[in-house]
């Protein structure tokens, strides 16, 4: 079965689409030893991130391991996570 989604590190509570996924769409993920499971609440375009679970207003979006930004509105599981609903940090000498 090909992958759908990936995810870049054990810390992150985002994942990225390898391809368009429907809303709906049941997606597992396997991070080192665990399973999660999610059910899409949205489409996703390819290459843009979904959460892992639940990121309440200015909860820190992670990839990479690292804070990238941080939620401009709650964000449920499955939740599409983009520039309509993530203030980014990173390039921005304000908020390092």
């Amino acid at each position: 079965m090909k992958q759908s989604a990936i995810v870049i590190d054990k810390r992150d509570n985002v994942a990225m689409a390898l391809r368009k996924l429907e809303r709906g769409e049941y997606i597992q993920l396997k991070i080192e030893d665990r399973i999660i499971d999610i059910t899409l609440s949205q489409t996703i375009p390819c290459k843009h991130k979904f959460a892992l679970k639940d990121i309440e207003l200015g909860g820190a979006i992670i990839k990479y391991g690292e804070v990238i930004g941080l939620a401009t509105r709650k964000i449920i599981k499955g939740g599409h996570t983009h520039v309509h609903n993530v203030e980014g940090l990173k390039g921005r000498g304000d908020k390092q």
